[in-house]
Parts: C-alpha cells; sequence; structure tokens
C-alpha cells in the first residue's frame, strides 16, 4: 500500500508547490506594479509633457507619484491617431494626464482644472480682442490650430469658418513639425513675429509660450463659451483603464487633498483657469 500512494503524494506536493511559486510570483509582479505609477505621456508636447520633465503635466504627475509613495514611470508615445490603444489600453501604463471627461475608451477622474480657448494678440498693437462676433476678425490675419487641412476641425476654425472667414486664416497643425522641440509654440511665435495679427488656440499652450516671446502679448478668453454646438470652455481630467476603479479613486484623493499644490503648479505655467463646475462628462 505504501508504495502505491507515494508516488502520488509527491506528485500532488510538486503540483502545490509548482501552484504556490506561482501565485507568489504573480503577487511580486503585482507588487512591483503597485509600486509604480506608469504615465503614458508624448515626449515633445510641451507646455503638456516632453521626455525631459519640463511639462506641467510631469509636474502634476510627479505630485501623484510622491504623494502615493509610487515610483514614477514613463512610457513615452507622441499623441496621436492610436495613442489609446497602443498605450493605456495595450497595458503599457495605468494613467493618462490631460483628457476630457467622458472619454469613451477609458474611464476619467473628476476634472481638476478647466480652461479656454483663447484670444492672443500683440499687446503694443491694442486690438483687445474678447468676441468672436468682432468684425475685424474678417480682415486680421488670424491662426488657428488645425488637424486636417479643411480647417474646419478645431473649435477656433469652426467659428471662423461659419462666419465666412476663410481666406485671411492660417493654420497651424496640432501636430506640428515633431523633428523640433515644442512644436504647439510655432503659433504664438507666428504672432509674435507678425506672420498672423491674432491666434486663436487653447489656453494652456497660449499661456505657456506668451510668456516666453519677446513682446508683450494680451491674452482673452474667447466669447461667447459656446456657439451653433461648438465649445470654447473644458474641463480637463486623467484616464485610467475600463475598470480602474481603485486607481481613479486613488488619484482623485490625492487631487483632492493637493488641490492647492496643484494650483500652483498650473498657474506657475500660466494656464487659464475658470471656475471649476461639476462635471460627470464632458458635456457642459
Amino acid at each position: 500500500m505504501y508504495s502505491l500512494y507515494l508516488k502520488p503524494k509527491i506528485g500532488i506536493s510538486l503540483l502545490t508547490l509548482g501552484l504556490t511559486l506561482l501565485m507568489l510570483s504573480s503577487q511580486a509582479g503585482w507588487a512591483r506594479q503597485k509600486d509604480s505609477l506608469r504615465v503614458c505621456a508624448d515626449p515633445n508636447n510641451l507646455p503638456f509633457s516632453n521626455q525631459a520633465g519640463e511639462g506641467f503635466e510631469n509636474a502634476l504627475a510627479r505630485l501623484l507619484a510622491d504623494s502615493m509613495q509610487r515610483e514614477l514611470e514613463y512610457v513615452w508615445y507622441p499623441q496621436r491617431r492610436g495613442f489609446f490603444r497602443h498605450t493605456l489600453n495595450a497595458g503599457k501604463c495605468d494613467l493618462v494626464m490631460g483628457v476630457l471627461p467622458g472619454l469613451q475608451r477609458a474611464d476619467t477622474t473628476a476634472p481638476y482644472y478647466r480652461s479656454s480657448y483663447v484670444f492672443v494678440t500683440r499687446q503694443a498693437d491694442k486690438l483687445q480682442i474678447t468676441s468672436l462676433d468682432d468684425p475685424r476678425l474678417g480682415k486680421l490675419k488670424v491662426g488657428v490650430p488645425v488637424v486636417g487641412d479643411d480647417y474646419s476641425n478645431t473649435p477656433g476654425a469652426s467659428a471662423m469658418a461659419r462666419r465666412g472667414y476663410i481666406h485671411n486664416l492660417t493654420g497651424f497643425s496640432v501636430y506640428g513639425d515633431y523633428s523640433k522641440p515644442h512644436p504647439a509654440s510655432r503659433i504664438i511665435e507666428a504672432l509674435a513675429t507678425k506672420a498672423i495679427d491674432v491666434a486663436i488656440v487653447w489656453g494652456p499652450v497660449a499661456g505657456f509660450f506668451a510668456d516666453q516671446q519677446a513682446v508683450a502679448l494680451d491674452i482673452s478668453p474667447v466669447t461667447p463659451a459656446q456657439e451653433q454646438g461648438t465649445r470654447f470652455t473644458f474641463p480637463i481630467a486623467m484616464a485610467v483603464r475600463q475598470g480602474d476603479t481603485e486607481l481613479k479613486q486613488e488619484v482623485e484623493r490625492v487631487m483632492r487633498e493637493q488641490a492647492v499644490k496643484v494650483s500652483q503648479v498650473l498657474r506657475r505655467y500660466r494656464v487659464p483657469m475658470l471656475e471649476m463646475a461639476n462635471h460627470n462628462s464632458s458635456q457642459e
């Protein structure tokens, strides 16, 4: 009888040992993952992020990681079509900064700031443009960010096209020349060098790069804030993988607790901030 049961018992023991080691290995791997905060970000997208860690989203990611007592790790990928498919949803990272609430490809946190598209002009010109209905916009050289080549795909471009202001528009690709640093700055640089007279651009881009020009620039929020389905103000949140409720809640907790420091970071980068409202989605 002894010989009949000896080998099965050894087999069972080895199987149990193997499963135990596998579980311990899995737990160790999970512990390493829990000890880090992996952020997917664009390596050349100031004022938001770059590989040198000089953007305000880099600063906020560092604040988050330190508050969570996690090691901050980056996965760099250009913010182009397929960004979420190749990064967050491929399991390569845990968090993406700077997204619209209600994003369908991920779960999003409560917004941590709200900003607006703005008019940017040279202070010396004393244009003081604040409204899309200012008739001077039909005569001045107006720069707008564009995604394609139809001049109707960003809020500023759409508003100008709706008014028939096409001939005087200059488009600046939101992707820009990626071979050069911070491609988003080109529209503000064009304004400073008088290649255009007015820029209609996302507030954080305007605030950061306007401060770096040799000439003084004026910045005014676009009004009206919404027209015919086109919005000019947006709340901004962070994205986690769908179903990652634990990380979502932890991020939200830290952002609440560190609200003062978050605001200090945004102000340091000259982000034009509007009063926060309650948002359950990207719709205001």
